[in-house]
């Protein structure tokens, strides 16, 4: 009887082990195109908006362990644009996000804290490293994860069925922070840029 027991225990062990769900590689290159990055500047004399929908990038994601996440978020940045041409100029340049010698921005997931449920979704305080122009800063930001068990077909998706993973956040950066032409032009242009993310990552089974 004795010697059945550590045989049980290793068997219950290993159930429950091969039970758990493995991490999820999700794409946010998103087929449908919808993915976005929202970005204003609010200074004295003018308020910029703009957007930006070259997103891919792939994140690993563990449903039973929140915290589990690794992965980068790439946006290109020839995606972004502005409603004025000649605003679209500037922004493009050397001056601004020299988008010629620094074509990507990217965040590349560090660590998670501070995870809490809401809903159907989850609240976490994920530190990453953010480079834009050449520039690397860590931060942390709020991102709201809502994954999505079985949800790929309901929203279009062309590979047949699979998960989704959606994450939102919205947050400041200063340009300054970033070399993006600091100190000048503030009356028009805001040093805080704030940013607005709606992304969908997909995982076809």
């Amino acid at each position: 009887m004795r010697s059945t027991l550590p045989s049980v225990l290793t068997i219950a062990l290993l159930a429950a082990t091969a039970s758990r769900a493995a991490p999820i590689e999700f794409d946010f290159k998103d087929p449908k195109g919808v993915n976005n990055i929202v970005f204003q500047l609010d200074a004295p004399l003018e308020s910029i908006n703009g957007t930006g929908s070259g997103i891919t990038g792939k994140v690993s994601y563990d449903p039973e362990e929140p915290v589990a996440i690794t992965g980068t978020i790439v946006l290109d940045a020839t995606s972004l644009t502005v409603p004025n041409a000649t605003m679209q100029e500037h922004l493009a340049g050397p001056r601004w996000l020299d988008i010629a010698n620094h074509p990507e921005i990217t965040f590349e997931a560090v660590s998670v804290s501070n995870s809490r449920p809401v809903g159907d979704s989850t609240l976490i305080d994920l530190t990453g490293n953010l480079t834009v122009k050449g520039e690397t800063r860590q931060m942390t930001i709020p991102v709201r994860v809502t994954y999505l068990k079985g949800k790929l077909k309901a929203r279009g998706g062309t590979e047949g069925d699979g998960d989704l993973l959606v994450l939102r956040s919205n947050f400041l950066i200063l340009r300054d922070a970033f070399g993006i032409n600091p100190g000048q032009n503030l009356d028009k242009v805001s040093n805080e840029i704030e940013l607005s993310l709606s992304v969908v990552g997909i995982a076809p089974y």
